[in-house]
């Protein structure tokens, strides 16, 4: 008979199949109908799980409210070749990125990387025109391993990619996220140009596009997932809790915050029992499915040592396209945003906000206030220049109604931008590292932040 610990496993793997929207055999030739399936957005038999994003999509493994995410769970046969065919989508960030059946990251292809097909142009380079129509592309999918020198994180301005590494794990399975960050305003989840298309090519040479090649591709398999590659198991956080609370009533929670890099999931684990993360720990594998294109800084917040939490810090710059900018900009960063997520065994986020939706100060620094939504002070709103984030009232979801994770994203930093988190280095240099870029924060009243004036003036 299976352990308490074991049963917990196998129900965590069940619900994450549940989660993720796995559909019985029958239909592995069709979408699932808006009648039929009550998770709202687009899908396809290939792209059956998703879209998670904030609620009412599927709201697990910390993804940004700002975007959205699909996942293709296949199996190419053997001696076949898969590619997937698309448009560029209007957005300010696409990629298609492999993982492992722990929900660690294997290798990323980021928009600005992949080769448009002949005659077509890519809309994400600096400069590119984002109104074009001719916006196809391909990318192979293989089954191999990435260059172990391979930069993450980073923009690798002027180098180019036609295939992704997409290598067999388990039973042969093999599993690729397709990401869309901020859709320009107005147009669906997919950004305008739809879900990419699989194009399977068999040992025999027949070729297979779309829903034909889905039965083959085994795309309705259940995910063969580690229990933790989502979130952390209940017992395992009860764990961490435990450790935690012999530190102080409010560990690991701190007062002024601690902002940890999201490293590997030992370096997680690490917080909660006190001890230092290693400077070996590398970097965005800690499971949840990260982004490698992204890094994180994230800390735990505990409402016992203050209702509302106010953030502050300078903020990079980043090219605008929410408003269907014509030309593609650039900036010290693609994309970054805060996000309020629950604790580390729900992995929801209550809410984001990006750049384009923070407003600055004359000086260019951002305010952004973090309480639950009773708390909220009355000048926390965009007229005076802050910006607000939710917490919720059930707090981490889990166990602690006063626990909330505030997490700080940086996409695709440059080598000439050196606060970025991507270059922040060994753990425990983060202030020194990202200087003005830092986010600083304290915990305070409603009543006394009511007493800060507005940042804006009217106009």
């Amino acid at each position: 008979m299976p352990s308490i610990r074991e049963l917990g496993h196998i129900f965590a793997a069940a619900a994450l199949s549940v989660l993720v929207g796995l559909p019985n055999a029958a239909s592995a030739q069709t979408a699932a109908t808006p009648a039929r399936d009550p998770i709202p957005g687009p899908r396809s038999c290939f792209w059956a799980r998703g879209p998670f994003s904030a609620d009412p999509y599927i709201n697990i493994a910390y993804p940004d409210a700002a975007t959205f995410y699909w996942a293709a769970v296949f199996s190419v046969p053997e001696g076949a070749h898969l590619s997937l065919e698309g448009q560029f989508p209007h957005s300010r960030y696409m990629s298609l990125i492999s993982y492992d059946g722990a929900g660690v990251p294997v290798e990323s292809v980021a928009d600005y990387l992949i080769k448009p097909k002949p005659g077509a142009i890519n809309p994400f380079l600096s400069g590119a025109d984002r109104t074009v129509t001719a916006r196809d592309y391909s990318l192979e999918i293989v089954d191999a391993r990435p260059d172990i020198n391979r930069k993450t994180g980073m923009n690798l301005v002027g180098e180019t990619r036609d295939r992704l590494a997409t290598p067999k794990y388990g039973n042969g399975q093999q599993v690729v996220l397709y990401r869309i960050y901020v859709g320009d305003n107005g147009l669906d989840e997919t950004a305008g140009t739809g879900l990419p298309v699989p194009v399977l090519t068999l040992a025999d040479g027949k070729v297979l596009r779309g829903a034909d090649a889905c039965v083959p591709l085994k795309t309705r398999q259940p995910p063969q997932l580690d229990s933790a590659a989502m979130a952390v198991p209940m017992d395992k956080y009860h764990e961490l809790l435990d450790a935690a609370a012999k530190i102080s009533p409010t560990a690991p929670a701190t007062n002024p915050p601690t902002w940890y890099q999201q490293l590997d999931r030992q370096a997680l684990y690490d917080i909660y029992l006190g001890k230092p993360m290693s400077a070996e720990a590398p970097k965005s594998e800690g499971g949840f499915y990260p982004n490698l294109d992204n890094q994180y800084i994230r800390t735990i917040l505990n409402r016992k040592l203050g209702k509302v939490f106010v953030v502050r810090g300078k903020a990079p710059t980043t090219p605008k396209t929410r408003h269907g900018d014509a030309v593609m900009g650039s900036g010290e960063l693609r994309y970054w945003s805060f996000c309020s997520n629950q604790g580390f065994a729900n992995t929801r986020v209550n809410g984001c906000v990006h750049d384009e939706m923070i407003p600055l100060d004359p000086t260019g620094f951002y305010t952004i206030v973090v309480s639950r939504a009773a708390d909220r002070p009355r000048n926390a709103i965009p007229a005076c220049g802050i910006a607000w984030l939710p917490m919720a009232d059930d707090g981490d979801g889990a166990v602690d109604a006063d626990v909330t994770v505030l997490q700080l994203r940086h996409m695709l930093g440059t080598k000439d931008f050196p606060h970025a988190i991507q270059a922040i280095g060994a753990p425990g240099n983060e202030a020194k590292a990202m200087a003005e870029y830092y986010p600083r924060g304290a915990y305070m009243t409603t009543s006394a932040f009511e007493t800060v004036p507005c940042l804006l003036e009217k106009r």
